[in-house]
């Protein structure tokens, strides 16, 4: 069985975004960039799979300009089989066009299983995956913390308020993985040397059809209000006092 993995290129988890003076966006200049942390943990929970004997290839995919190629070499250093860029200039892509791109691949690399992350760190959409399964009709199990994959059917088990829930899916399917899932690998050296080899194709939105418009504006962005610093107070009754203050109380 082929494993589809989605990923997606970010600014680094480590690195501290700035705003643009106009507020237009996120400065990127001299930003340095990598793959989404929720894309790591789906390419791991793939390559698992194969690993255990359950799946015969993995693909990893991504959408964006040629700098996204350098994010699924990554996923090949961890181990993918193959490489898929759709590539496209444009500035934003919106989580439905993603769908709709990934949809228009499945339909000539036929997976039996797409898993990604459960969403990107820069925008915290969250609504790919869902959107993905939408428009393929299958199942879908978001926010995996647990994979057990069986013949016909795949069981996930997701963090609820209550506590667990363990949910059954017919096969082809969609999973979006949470944290709690794995802890992703390292690329070693040599996985890196054997990843340039490794076949990486290239394709565009036109070719497959679709049309990736953006139909939201970002009006503006602003960085979040600084952190007012904090005052000690003598006694509890002075501390029930500021809150009503405030209006907590």
């Amino acid at each position: 069985m082929k494993i589809l993995v989605p990923v997606k290129r970010v600014v680094d988890r480590n690195v501290k975004v700035r705003v643009k003076a106009d507020g237009s966006g996120i400065d990127l200049a001299n930003v340095k960039m990598a793959m989404n942390p929720f894309c790591e943990i789906a390419v791991e929970a793939a390559l698992r799979l194969k690993e255990a004997g359950q799946a015969s290839e993995v693909v990893v995919v991504s959408v964006g300009n040629e700098k996204s190629a350098e994010t699924l070499r990554t996923g090949l250093a961890m181990g993918a089989d193959r490489g898929i860029l759709i590539k496209t200039d444009a500035e934003r892509i919106e989580p439905l066009a993603v769908a709709k791109l990934i949809k228009a691949l499945i339909a000539t690399e036929a997976p039996g299983l797409v898993i990604l992350g459960k969403q990107a760190i820069d925008d915290d959409s969250n609504q790919t995956g869902q959107m993905l399964a939408a428009l393929l009709g299958w199942p879908q199990a978001t926010f995996a913390s647990k994979i057990e994959l069986g013949t016909e059917t795949i069981e996930v088990s997701r963090e609820v308020d209550g506590g667990t829930e363990t949910l059954s899916l017919a096969l082809p399917a969609v999973v979006t993985t949470d944290l709690r899932l794995n802890e992703p690998r390292y690329a070693s050296l040599p996985n890196i040397m054997k990843a340039k080899k490794k076949p990486l194709d290239e394709t565009t939105p036109d070719a497959l059809g679709v049309d990736i418009a953006p139909r939201l504006a970002v009006l503006r962005t602003v960085e979040p209000p600084r952190r007012a610093g904090g005052v000690t107070v003598a006694s509890a009754a002075e501390l029930v006092a500021r809150l009503k203050e405030t209006g907590v109380l």
